[in-house]
């Protein structure tokens, strides 16, 4: 897929937030996790993407199935 630069650095912004799921990503922007990684390796210095690559791999909140269930909802929501 071809990607606007706009939307290159929020798929970068998002692969970073430690919070944010690659489902999100996948859900936002039609791409798996492999292209995310392909992104971020293309785009990225060497040594910051296997920096990244090393906090990925330990955060279980990235590879969290995404859901509405897992999100918030106010009591006040309906």
């Amino acid at each position: 897929m071809d990607f606007t630069d706009e939307q290159i650095d929020r798929i970068i912004q998002m692969a970073w937030e430690d919070r944010t799921p690659f489902e999100a990503i996948e859900y936002q922007f039609g791409i798996k996790e492999n292209e995310v990684r392909k992104i971020m390796r293309k785009e990225m210095k060497k040594s910051s993407f296997i920096m990244w690559r090393e906090r990925v791999k330990s955060r279980k909140t990235k590879h969290k199935s995404f859901s509405q269930a897992d999100r918030f909802k106010s009591k006040n929501q309906k």
